[in-house]
């Protein structure tokens, strides 16, 4: 059988995840395709962490996880596997029946945009986690200015944005707290250079 394009198509059990297994860097998978997630910048990264420790901090005592990017998560209405930069988990991890290391029900899925990926992030994967029945907010944090987007799904399915720039909180209402602006871009090394340098 041919396949479209030439593109050579994998199994998601047999292929995708075996390779993942050997593999010392991530890939995501959808429709057959597997491509590299690209690595980040050290801005990226520090607020990546940053905004895992914020949440960390805001759910500690409750049935809650944070996982950082090393989380694989499945859609499973789109069969796209992927790593979000950060995902909370309340309740119970569920687990993909064909892949165990994957999870299905993160409630709170958040993304530092970077220029090769915001289009990316704010269109077609966002498509796909709104297709996630337990998410209940998206969270986007710009790279280039303080400024923290929340996407909550409401009762009837719908989807509204609430933005919190410097000096302001993002309330995430699924886990009824707020994450401060100005703690998730407190950026230690910055402050610390003058001191170094006087």
């Amino acid at each position: 059988m041919d396949e479209p394009d030439g593109k050579r198509l994998y199994s998601y059990a047999a292929e995708y995840l075996a390779q993942e297994r050997a593999s010392p860097t991530k890939h995501g998978f959808l429709n057959g395709e597997i491509f590299a997630m690209a690595g980040g910048t050290p801005e990226h990264a520090r607020l990546c962490a940053s905004v895992g420790a914020e949440l960390r901090a805001h759910l500690r005592g409750r049935p809650c996880a944070v996982y950082s990017s090393d989380l694989r998560v499945r859609v499973q209405a789109t069969g796209l596997s992927t790593y979000p930069d950060v995902s909370v988990v309340c309740g119970e991890l569920e687990r993909d029946p064909e892949d165990k290391d994957a999870a299905l029900d993160p409630i709170v899925l958040a993304e530092v945009l970077s220029d090769s990926s915001e289009a990316y992030d704010r269109g077609q994967k966002f498509a796909h986690y709104r297709r996630i029945p337990s998410l209940r907010e998206y969270v986007l944090v710009s790279q280039h200015e303080p400024r923290i987007e929340v996407f909550h799904r409401n009762e009837d399915g719908s989807w509204t944005i609430r933005e919190a720039r410097a000096g302001e909180g993002a309330h995430l209402q699924a886990i009824g707290r707020t994450l401060s602006v100005d703690e998730v871009y407190r950026d230690p090394l910055a402050q610390a250079a003058p001191e170094a340098e006087g």
